[in-house]
């Protein structure tokens, strides 16, 4: 969601100062839009309405949503249409490595609809894309931001084994909330999955977030940190939800910037690598920096396990 006027918001909560964005104007903003469209890719950027569309794509950062836009899950958060998904498309990960080349892209995060339909989940599909970037951009960083793979187990072997740098699922929201929010997901499924990645391989770095202002309490927020800990999670994000249309999941509350800065602040505590922790994140926001940011803390921290005389780097 962008820039708008209150009335027009679902929620009947009036939008504070701090969640409020510009809209996208910049030359930059056009030039990242009309490359994306002229290979036909979709981005979550815009099939999700989100808020930082502007600032992202006029930096020419964009999250290419592979596998059609239609998802075969209806997620109560979630402003991607349901339906009866298309075929794939066979050019998609050319298609994808073109315009990661083209934009000079040094990160790039891919992620996908919900595709049950599809005997492994879409996953060499992801694989694929990984591999096209691969090729054409060897010194770019590969993010994917997955589905869970349900009862499809060895779609998550094959995207591991496609060696992204970064492998982030979001586990979305709090365990109780699950039936109402994330109705066609399991949150020990999703905890699952982010701990098989790194039993697979340890050098991954994995990811997961959730939105807050949907009902959850403090004490739960806590819980889902120290399960994500628990499955060797390196990166947490924690974002503010927004209410798509009325028809989507109720926001509850705008958590203010301070109790944000404190689940940081908690979440760096309990060990994570890297936090991401304000009213605007979102999974991919900043990705590349934060990346970097993540990367530099382990190979700090493993230099100061070699050589225990030395000090160790505090986490990002």
């Amino acid at each position: 969601m962008l820039e708008d006027n209150d009335k027009n918001t679902p929620s009947k909560l009036a939008k504070p100062d701090w969640i409020r964005v510009k809209a996208p104007v910049s030359r930059e903003y056009q030039a990242t839009r009309d490359i994306i469209h002229k290979l036909k890719l979709n981005t979550v950027c815009e099939e999700a309405a989100c808020p930082n569309i502007g600032e992202c794509w006029s930096q020419k950062h964009a999250t290419v949503m592979i596998m059609g836009d239609t998802c075969t899950r209806a997620c109560a958060f979630c402003n991607v249409k349901t339906g009866v998904p298309g075929a794939l498309n066979p050019h998609e990960p050319a298609n994808l490595a073109e315009a990661v080349a083209k934009l000079k892209l040094h990160h790039v995060v891919i992620t996908s609809v919900d595709r049950d339909d599809l005997e492994d989940g879409g996953a060499q599909h992801f694989a694929d894309c990984i591999k096209a970037i691969r090729d054409s951009s060897p010194d770019t960083t590969i993010e994917v931001l997955t589905p869970d793979f349900q009862r499809k187990e060895k779609g998550i072997e094959i995207v591991a084994r496609a060696r992204p740098d970064v492998f982030n699922h979001n586990i979305e929201t709090v365990p109780r909330l699950y039936k109402t929010i994330r109705p066609g997901a399991r949150y020990f499924g999703s905890l699952h999955l982010l701990k098989t990645i790194k039993e697979i391989d340890p050098s991954i770095f994995t990811k997961s977030g959730i939105m807050v202002g949907l009902g959850e309490s403090k004490e739960e927020v806590y819980q889902v940190m120290d399960d994500l800990r628990a499955a060797d999670v390196d990166f947490m994000t924690i974002g503010q939800y927004l209410q798509p249309t009325p028809k989507h999941a109720k926001l509850e509350e705008y958590v203010t910037p301070e109790q944000f800065d404190f689940y940081g602040r908690q979440a760096r505590v309990k060990g994570f690598l890297m936090v991401s922790a304000t009213p605007l994140t979102r999974s991919s926001y900043h990705a590349g920096d934060d990346f970097a940011k993540m990367k530099a803390a382990r190979d700090a921290l493993l230099a100061g396990k070699e050589n225990p005389q030395q000090p160790q780097a505090t986490t990002a």
